[in-house]
């Protein structure tokens, strides 16, 4: 089976450590990066220090509310970019604002999910994510 990277963009420790700990409860993903605000995200795809030798990741899971630079900053940038727009990007947040959600969407996000609250419910997404991304969907290689 194909090594899975995951590029994980988000600023609040609680849930980068929840959608860890979901992903690797999976079983599927191989790695997991974190980015923990926006200009970090870009700083990650376009390989600058510190992220020099990484790989580009299979799939972002990228938050609206972001310091430096918001999520959809971070959307808007991966999908006019002609060495990234390729990359499927889930909204994966907190809002459930129409603007957020039109705002994605038309910049090309492949799905948005508002984060669920409870812990466990949170769980089921993020798994039910990555067996639909990884397990059913094609993704580009």
């Amino acid at each position: 089976m194909k090594s899975i990277h995951v590029l994980l963009v988000e600023d609040n420790e609680g849930d980068i450590l929840l959608t860890r700990e979901a992903l690797e409860e999976g079983k599927l993903v191989n790695q997991i990066s974190i980015a923990r605000d926006g200009k970090e995200a870009i700083d990650f795809l376009e390989k600058k220090a510190p992220f020099q030798a990484t790989m580009l990741p299979d799939l972002i899971l990228l938050d609206v509310n972001l310091p430096k630079k918001n999520g959809h900053e971070v959307l808007h940038f991966i999908k006019t970019a002609e060495a990234y727009k390729h990359i499927p990007v889930i909204m994966l947040t907190t809002s459930s604002s129409f603007k957020d959600i039109n705002s994605s969407y038309l910049n090309h996000a492949n799905c948005y999910i508002t984060k669920p609250v409870e812990v466990e419910e949170f769980f089921r997404v993020v798994v039910q994510l990555e067996n639909f991304w990884f397990n059913i969907v094609k993704l580009p290689s």
